[in-house]
């Protein structure tokens, strides 16, 4: 497994920083921050992007966060995608993160999850002629899409090749995904890996801001994560925090506490 950076831990810093910031630190990969990449391009070309990444030798894990929109918007969300994998695909990027919009109320689940799946197999078409991949991301206590069981259930539905899941420690610990749960996802279509760690609150009132870096708080990341890893996953394992405390640190320190985290999390795995 390598270890990667996402760019929501260092949200306040522009893309160039963190790009030069996480090869320093020792990292073996980075998540571009969509966000960022488009700021980037106001006053840089993609060939210089490439060449800054070329230069630090960083793989680019995946660009995020993308959307799929089935229920509102759905031919923009489609043309924004096509635009992120055309992007993805010229930085040598092989991953798109897409989150699930909120069905209309009224809708059943099985409905609605058959609407999204086919919404996601279109994306994933228009992702595969760029040569890249969607990994659909739960989000914790989504109405729709939670956890594993649901986002597999689009991903059979929508059955494109290229069309697969992510896991984030935080996200799936707020849903109270279930470790069986997530021993059950297949290798194969398991594409990326966030990890995090969050304060010790009721589940239902944690949010993003409660995050913070791997092993320093209550997610059983370990026992989440060994079965996958017994398993055959190799990917990245990319820290994202979005914590506004962090974010008032600077850049190096803010990496180089998520490289000495995320490395002990990743030693436990091995050890455990």
């Amino acid at each position: 497994m390598k270890l990667g950076i996402n760019g929501a831990t260092t949200m306040p810093y522009p893309l160039e920083d963190d790009i030069r910031s996480a090869a320093r630190a020792g990292f073996a990969s980075i998540e571009i921050w969509y966000g960022k990449l488009q700021s980037y391009l106001r006053e840089h070309s993609i060939e210089q992007l490439k060449e800054l990444i070329d230069e630090t030798k960083l793989e680019v894990a995946a660009l995020c966060p993308t959307g799929i929109r089935a229920f509102s918007g759905r031919e923009q969300s489609l043309a924004e995608l096509r635009q992120a994998a055309e992007l993805a695909q010229r930085i040598g990027c092989g991953t798109l993160l897409a989150c699930p919009d909120v069905q209309p109320d009224g809708m059943s689940k099985s409905e609605a999850l058959a609407a999204f799946a086919a919404a996601a197999g279109e994306a994933a078409d228009i992702a595969d002629s760029y040569g890249v991949r969607i990994a659909l991301e739960p989000l914790g206590r989504h109405p729709l899409i939670d956890g594993p069981t649901a986002a597999l259930d689009v991903i059979a539905q929508a059955d494109r090749p290229n069309l697969g899941l992510m896991i984030d420690t935080f996200h799936y610990y707020k849903s109270d995904v279930s470790f069986g749960e997530i021993e059950d996802i297949p290798v194969y279509k398991l594409y990326i890996v966030h990890i995090n760690d969050c304060d010790d609150l009721p589940k239902h009132e944690l949010q993003d801001k409660d995050r913070v870096y791997p092993t320093l708080g209550v997610i059983p990341a370990v026992r989440m994560l060994k079965p996958l890893a017994d398993k055959g996953y190799t990917g990245t394992l990319s820290v994202e925090v979005f914590r506004p405390s962090y974010w008032e640190t600077p850049i190096e320190e803010i990496n180089r506490r998520a490289f000495e985290t995320g490395s002990a999390l990743l030693r436990q795995l091995k050890e455990e």
